[in-house]
């Protein structure tokens, strides 16, 4: 285990969380077709720094608790419950998205930057995300809660996440239509993901339990 191996996992993981259409780079996409690049690097230059602070306590919190087995079980009944109402929710209850055109004003660069921390305060799941991905990676032996360790793994995932961004305000015209359809189906797509979830963990607790 070594320096770059943790700077590299910790770029894909944010790679992989962040790629899929959500509020904030599909946000970033928008301000930079309405008021350009500039404007939009602001934007995503506020959510990355959030998201920096959020990987950091993600994974402090998990070298808090990897040690705690009771903890983690805990935390695993609370995620099953909490994932499978989301699942309910999203599959049974809630109303399809319609794809709509948003007007975006006109706004100042520093608005923007303080758009981009709220909308990255306001997303919860990369705390969640960060726990489990550093957990997970410590027990193959491929991550270590040392804290040089940790601040090159966030390092990787604020650059992991600055290239989706990058990707997003750079490609967005032309996969305007694909994501258009995606979230027409974005229910469908997030209940699904939770079910998963959900019947993965269930399955965890099970193991715990009978071994």
């Amino acid at each position: 285990m070594n320096l770059i191996t943790s700077l590299f996992l910790g770029f894909v993981t944010a790679f992989v969380g962040i790629t899929p259409p959500g509020l904030i780079n599909m946000t970033a996409a928008k301000v930079n077709l309405k008021e350009g690049k500039i404007s939009a690097y602001w934007f995503v230059l506020g959510a990355v720094i959030v998201i920096f602070f959020q990987a950091t306590l993600a994974i402090l919190f998990a070298r808090y608790i990897e040690g705690r087995p009771d903890v983690i079980v805990l935390l695993r009944e609370a995620g099953f419950v909490i994932f499978s109402v989301l699942t309910i929710y999203f599959l049974l209850i809630a109303k399809k998205p319609k794809a709509k055109k948003e007007k975006i004003k006109k706004k100042s660069i520093s608005t923007r930057f303080f758009l981009g921390m709220l909308l990255s305060a306001l997303n919860f799941f990369p705390i969640p995300y960060y726990v489990f991905v550093s957990i997970t990676l410590a027990s193959y032996k491929l991550f270590v809660f040392d804290l040089s360790y940790v601040f090159i793994f966030v390092t990787g995932v604020v650059l992991g996440s600055f290239l989706v961004f990058y990707l997003y305000i750079t490609f967005f015209q032309k996969i305007e239509n694909k994501t258009d359809y995606m979230m027409k189906n974005m229910n469908t797509i997030i209940g699904s993901i939770t079910g998963l979830i959900a019947v993965i963990t269930l399955i965890n607790i099970i193991r715990y339990y009978l071994g």
